[in-house]
């Protein structure tokens, strides 16, 4: 109180300054100076090709000019099949272009249904589950069966999505050593015996092409007591005697040794979605549970047709193998024979890495294919295991012998150019 018994009025306080936002795009400057840099010297975006016209599985209009397609996973060509197209088109009329919720609740159609039966079919499975993509497929079931108190032991080098998959989940997360069936067994044998163990292995590895000794790993897994996903993406459709992957082609069986297979469609399908099957009695538990599944509007009816389509004409495609495998070794021995550094030094898949130096290398020996009429995949750290950088091929059942010749020609005077070869 002040002499006069009044109390004194209290001045506002001067208002504080906010700290300014954070920004959270900051983290991206180092990439995007990269990126600058690199458009800077005059080359072109590796991972800004738009394509143009898509003239067959094997070629493409890209700014303009006529391309050989090299660098897509269209394994089996099935993306102009008439049949698929046909039966695209009528689910498409028939039912719309979407289905405007998830599989739980209005989006299972009955070419969901189909592409499932059809799974069945192929794998000769009890249980099937189409996803919206093949990472997906991966995130959700990977998430869904190893939970709090239980192991996931990985490949080092396994897919972004079987990583996420892992991350996304609550179990322990275990690696070992790429291809290693001795440190995978040695890792097995220091965890503790009562817990639930997924193994998650991968048939072909889609940076160098090269397979799993999966025959061995399953051996080890199951002396352990584990239970094994293998994700067969790069594989179904000319691996084993019905075209299941390189578990089959190893003589692994459904139900016995391996119990959940993992697949997409955007490979050797031909169309975009993915799928996980098994033989286990309880497998539907799976649908029921999984996040990513429940919470994800489902394929269009056009998607699902032409992928029921092109899983059944898979069964029989013994021609379109035949030519795959004949094209791939083709082209491995040819830039073989010219002195590359490749990803396998034997032919194992539908996938030839050209090994490089470093990035400006690859970027100017991509560049160099782009403009003469090839186009390949660039890819760089952190896609690719070990610091390496690499152009990826990946071969098609549709490729002509001519293509191949074009492809090896076209490879020697890039090299070259870029110092790759001599």
């Amino acid at each position: 109180m002040t002499e006069t018994g009044l109390q004194s009025e209290k001045l506002p306080a001067e208002p504080v300054a906010a700290p300014p936002a954070r920004d959270l795009f900051a983290k991206f400057d180092p990439l995007l100076a990269e990126r600058t840099a690199l458009m800077s010297s005059g080359v072109r975006d590796p991972f800004g090709i738009v394509m143009e016209e898509v003239t067959s599985p094997t070629t493409a209009v890209i700014r303009g000019q006529e391309t050989i397609l090299l660098g897509t996973y269209n394994y089996m060509g099935m993306t102009f099949d008439p049949d698929v197209i046909a039966a695209g088109t009528r689910a498409l009329e028939r039912f719309g272009s979407g289905t405007n919720g998830s599989r739980m609740l209005n989006g299972t159609f009955r070419d969901h249904v189909e592409a499932e039966d059809a799974l069945k079919e192929f794998y000769g499975a009890s249980g099937a589950i189409v996803f919206s993509t093949g990472y997906q497929a991966n995130l959700g079931t990977i998430s869904t069966m190893a939970g709090r108190g239980e192991y996931v032991i990985l490949d080092a080098d396994s897919h972004a999505s079987i990583y996420d998959g892992c991350k996304m989940g609550d179990a322990e997360i275990v690696r070992f050593r790429h291809n290693s069936v001795e440190d995978l067994d040695k890792r097995l044998g220091r965890l503790p015996k009562e817990p639930g163990k997924l193994v998650v292995l991968e048939g072909v590895y889609s940076m160098l092409g090269d397979i799993a000794p999966l025959r061995e790993m399953v051996q080890v897994a199951k002396k352990h007591g584990c239970m094994v996903l293998v994700d067969e993406a790069h594989s179904m459709g000319f691996f084993g005697e019905h075209g299941r992957g390189v578990y089959e082609a190893q003589g692994l069986v459904l139900g016995e040794d391996v119990d959940l297979v993992i697949g997409t469609f955007s490979k050797s399908v031909g169309t975009v979605g993915g799928f996980c099957i098994s033989n286990h009695p309880k497998f539907e538990g799976l649908r029921f549970s999984c996040r990513p599944y429940i919470f994800t509007a489902s394929l269009p009816p056009s998607v699902v047709a032409t992928a029921a389509t092109s899983v059944r004409k898979l069964m029989t495609a013994h021609d379109k193998r035949a030519r795959l495998w004949d094209n791939a070794r083709r082209l491995h021995a040819g830039l073989k024979g010219l002195g590359f550094a490749l990803g396998t030094e034997t032919c194992d898949s539908a996938i030839v890495a050209v090994i490089l130096q470093d990035q400006a290398q690859a970027v100017v020996m991509w560049q160099a294919l782009l403009e003469a009429g090839l186009y390949v995949n660039v890819a760089r750290p952190p896609a690719t295991p070990s610091g390496t950088f690499l152009l990826r091929c990946s071969i098609c059942a549709e490729h002509t012998s001519e293509q191949i010749e074009q492809v090896i020609t076209m490879f020697a005077a890039a090299g070259r150019l870029a110092g790759a070869t001599k």
